[in-house]
């Protein structure tokens, strides 16, 4: 994953025939905040369940000071008025191909999120990250901040770093460099083959596969290079270096966190078997299959990132509406888990609304900020940092007109990321003005 997208720029103006090739290009990152910053008068949702009526945030050189109904603006501060305003804690995508994937299909050179061969722990997504993308503007229009971005593909993918989204470059976007090695659990269930000829049935002529056995010869795989690991990094010196072993050792340490993908029930509980054995500090990523044993997995300590709402269940069997329902569940269990946005055609924007149906669906609104805030900061392990308004973090902080968990109230007014309010600008608002102007609308 080390080349970098060269000629990266005019490609989506190239495809879509838009003549004004610099649509974007006049919205730049915000310069650092100096110096005293007040908002005042909204309702501040603080993220951790807390709410308080009529407060105000001051902020100082990027970091929140105080939260609270007794803090009072000082002279010559910068404040801005959220009377009837709803504030929250800039919002978190907790895995994404953002800025690594900009358009999904038919259009190679503008992705790169996989790289070739199928254990690659030493790929670093961060040196891939695309602060160009068209898409990172209409997410902080949407009052996303951060993002995990993920590389893709094998059996182990590699390490996603946490981004801030208002950059020059993937230097100035890390938050948290490298949180996270991926493992891809291979499935427990049979795929028929689809195409490609042969006849002689759903498997073209040959007898079907095990996918028990073929799972288990590959955990058995993933769980040898682990050892291995193990091994080499328990030494003081080596002769030669290995760079696969070197990027794990953060997980033996527990530096780092491993992200199993996996939505089946038999996945979970080898990822919990990594725990066992391991010691690592394991979250699961899909979990669609998680309200299963949502039990097991808090007795575990395993966290959760549900990646899609949206979406039909798992099986046949399962209640049409059961993604809807495993957020409650998880959260009556105790599980840590977070919400995510993996939805390819409308890239990920409408994580709030994720939180959304989740309210819909039993969990109280604070609870469903929650998962797409300070819980998904726990699981990203950046909660130190952000994830809450609460004093000593940084300023990353959303003004909403009304509830963000909401599209038909939800409109977000300003965004603020480490105290540098960042234009809402994008592609599409950008267009929407250009159209409105040419047929005389405004």
């Amino acid at each position: 994953m080390n080349k970098i997208f060269k000629s990266f720029r005019l490609l989506p103006v190239l495809l879509l025939g838009i003549t004004a090739a610099q649509a974007q290009d006049d919205v730049l990152p915000t310069p650092p905040n100096k110096g005293k910053m007040y908002i005042t008068g909204g309702t501040i949702h603080v993220g951790n369940g807390q709410v308080i009526e009529n407060g105000t945030i001051e902020v100082d050189n990027g970091k929140i000071v105080r939260v609270g109904t007794d803090v009072t603006a000082s002279a010559g501060a910068k404040v801005i008025d959220a009377k009837g305003k709803q504030i929250y804690p800039g919002l978190i995508l907790s895995v994404t191909d953002l800025g690594l994937k900009e358009i999904g299909s038919g259009v190679r050179g503008s992705n790169d999120f996989q790289e070739l061969g199928d254990l690659n722990p030493s790929i670093r997504s961060i040196v891939a990250y695309n602060t160009d993308s068209k898409i990172i503007g209409t997410l902080r229009a949407n009052g996303i901040l951060l993002a995990g971005t993920t590389p893709e593909g094998g059996t182990i993918s590699g390490s996603s770093t946490i981004v801030q989204l208002d950059a020059w470059n993937w230097e100035d976007a890390a938050y948290k460099m490298d949180n996270a090695i991926h493992v891809n659990m291979p499935s427990f269930l049979a795929r028929p083959r689809r195409f490609g000829g042969g006849g002689g049935g759903r498997f073209g002529g040959q007898a079907p596969p095990d996918p028990t056995k073929e799972a288990l010869a590959k955990i058995e795989e993933i769980k040898t290079f682990f050892r291995e690991a193990k091994a080499y990094n328990a030494e003081t010196t080596h002769k030669e270096v290995n760079l696969k072993f070197e990027a794990v050792k953060g997980l033996f340490t527990k530096q780092q966190k491993l992200f199993v993908h996996g939505d089946q029930v038999k996945q979970m509980l080898i990822a919990i078997d990594f725990a066992k054995e391991f010691g690592f500090d394991v979250t699961i990523v899909g979990g669609s299959e998680s309200w299963l044993i949502a039990n097991l997995l808090k007795q575990n300590n395993i966290s959760v990132i549900l990646q899609q709402l949206h979406a039909l269940p798992t099986t046949e069997d399962d209640d049409v509406d059961q993604p809807f329902k495993t957020p409650e569940v998880l959260q009556k269990a105790g599980v840590l888990f977070a919400l995510n946005d993996n939805h390819e055609e409308s890239r990920y924007r409408n994580l709030s609304f994720n939180a959304g149906t989740a309210v819909a669906y039993g969990l109280t609104k604070e609870q469903a900020l929650e998962a797409i805030t300070l819980n998904a900061a726990k699981i990203c392990g950046i909660d130190d940092r952000t994830g809450s308004l609460e004093a000593g973090k940084d300023a990353n902080i959303v003004i909403s007109g009304g509830d963000i968990l909401d599209m038909r109230t939800s409109l977000i007014e300003h965004c603020f990321i480490q105290g540098r309010e960042v234009s809402l600008e994008n592609k599409q608002t950008q267009l929407y003005h250009r159209y409105m102007t040419k047929y005389n609308l405004k």
